[in-house]
């Protein structure tokens, strides 16, 4: 740029800054008589009759300007302001195209852009920009009050054409959904939950072995275990038999969260030998308590009769899950998906509450449940009273019984590897 140009320039800024609008603008077409298309003089000449509202002029020079510099995104929003002075809505959103094609994080071209298709009608399209709009300011701190409010209209408008669209769906599919099976109707209730942000979906972390290709479902489908109703069925006898046991001694009862000396402080340190989650083991990875199943016959003689895992220091494991009143057990993941964890509630206050994912079911009295802990889960007790529940594991229902005996070989071999002094990483 000319020395003399640039002079010019600055000293128009400055004369519009305070007001002296006709001595800037002398001072402008001085600039361009030295270097005629100089796109900042243009541009500045476009913002005065901007202020005055002389559209017209504006678009000119602004035109004017982007046709020496089309790759400055700011003309072309410039170019978009002297547009909408004009009405001119198709002239605005090319002009709005134009600066978002330079730069796709433009902020202020992708608000314009969504106000301008709100405006139209266009419910699909303005969501889908507000949607950029708010992932461009997600991480931005000291938001000027002004965007702040936009950004809330902007939040309030997507979450009122997500719920009329997925309302819309919704009623488009009702009729097939209700006369689907349940399995069919749980998983597509799901996607569609998914697809308009009511849920997340959650994937298995295994702090252990994890066996691929497994589905990640929060819940077991019942069809699976055949022997749940006939389990249940035996929830009077087995809460019996608890009772009894607690009554007469309950001193089986241990916490069950209990780390080692030293453990640095995490998620697990409330509970850290505390009796808020307690546990009276029949089975503690494949070790059997012979106090307490002498002390539960009926219990155990159930729990034989089921398919359960059997891998010596592993599986199977079974309890009475104690959680007193306003206790919390914080949201983890187990160990491995190649189980199955079931639940029988023997003694379930209302306040109850379990979460698997992105699914929380209230605990019923003698109806047992399977879920796949390697996902996201927590429990609450938010009642007076003591919540009490069977637990135990039985292989994952997706794994074939060759896959079972190979699992348990597996184990095996690695447990014979630590007497040979082979290092093996489980």
């Amino acid at each position: 740029m000319d020395v003399t140009v640039g002079r010019l320039l600055q000293q128009a800024v400055e004369a519009r800054r305070q007001g002296r609008i006709a001595e800037a603008e002398r001072m402008l077409g001085d600039a361009l008589k030295h270097q005629p298309g100089e796109p900042q003089a243009l541009n500045l000449l476009g913002l005065i009759a901007l202020d005055r509202r002389d559209f017209a002029a504006a678009h000119s020079h602004f035109l004017a300007a982007v046709q020496v510099d089309p790759k400055e995104a700011a003309l072309w929003m410039n170019v978009a302001s002297a547009e909408r002075g004009l009405v001119d809505v198709e002239g605005e959103r090319s002009a709005l195209i134009q600066a978002i094609a330079i730069d796709q994080r433009n902020l202020m071209a992708q608000v314009r852009m969504a106000q301008l298709q709100q405006k139209q009608g266009e419910a699909q399209a303005a969501a889908d920009s507000w949607g950029k709009v708010l992932a461009l300011t997600a991480g931005l701190t000291d938001i000027p009050p002004a965007l702040a409010s936009t950004l809330e209209e902007a939040r309030q408008f997507v979450r009122d054409h997500n719920a009329h669209f997925a309302a819309f769906i919704e009623a488009g599919v009702a009729e097939g959904l209700n006369v689907a099976d349940t399995v069919a109707r749980r998983r597509f209730q799901a996607c569609l939950d998914h697809e308009f942000g009511r849920r997340s979906i959650y994937q298995n972390h295994c702090s252990g072995l994890h066996y691929p290709f497994l589905p990640a479902d929060e819940f077991f489908d019942r069809q699976h275990f055949s022997w749940m109703a006939e389990l249940e069925a035996q929830s009077d006898a087995i809460r019996a038999e608890f009772l009894a046991l607690i009554e007469r001694d309950g001193a089986n009862v241990r916490p069950y969260v209990q780390q080692d000396a030293g453990t640095p402080e995490n998620q697990w340190t409330a509970l850290d030998g505390s009796l808020d989650w307690s546990a009276a083991f029949l089975w503690e990875y494949g070790v059997r308590n012979e106090t307490v199943c002498a002390a539960c016959p009926q219990t155990v003689a159930a729990l034989e009769a089921l398919p359960r895992a059997d891998i010596p220091g592993r599986a199977p494991s079974a309890f009475f899950s104690l959680l007193k009143p306003r206790s919390r057990i914080p949201a983890h993941t187990g160990v491995t998906n190649t189980r199955a964890i079931i639940h029988l509630p023997l003694i379930v206050p209302p306040g109850c509450l379990f979460r698997v994912g992105g699914e929380t079911r209230a605990w019923q009295e003698g109806i047992a449940f399977a879920f796949d802990d390697t996902i996201d889960h927590e429990a609450w007790n938010d009642s007076d009273h003591l919540r009490v529940v069977l637990i135990f594991d039985v292989w994952n229902p997706h794994l074939s019984l060759e896959e079972q005996k190979l699992l348990k070989q597996f184990y095996a071999t690695a447990d014979a590897s630590k007497t040979k002094d082979i290092q093996v990483s489980i």
